[in-house]
């Protein structure tokens, strides 16, 4: 598990690099009610379908990912954002090599 050192500039988008045919995550902040991560995507790569029992926001920092939430697809830009509910199946397709902050909210 990685985290990021406090009080210090960070540049998402140059914090993590794409990996040919992969996925790469990095933790960004982990704390009790929540936490945040960085991810890149191979164009192609996906996450599968599955759940989480908090809320979730995904930014998107580079390139284009379709997000699917209970299987409607919503096609996301570099500057957009989308909130996936708890408990609502979700899945995470790269179109194009993108990246994303994800942000992951608990209730505690």
């Amino acid at each position: 598990m990685e985290t990021t050192e406090k009080s210090s500039i960070l540049d998402f988008v140059k914090s993590v690099e794409y990996s040919e045919n992969g996925i790469i995550s990095k933790r960004i902040l982990e704390k009790k009610a929540g936490n945040v991560s960085l991810f890149s995507f191979d164009k192609g790569q996906k996450l599968s379908e599955h759940t989480a029992p908090f809320d979730a926001l995904i930014q998107i920092l580079e390139g284009e990912a379709e997000i699917l939430i209970a299987q409607k697809p919503y096609h996301l830009k570099k500057g957009e954002s989308i909130i996936m509910p708890a408990t609502i199946p979700h899945a995470v397709n790269a179109i194009e090599k993108f990246k994303m902050l994800l942000t992951m909210i608990k209730e505690i």
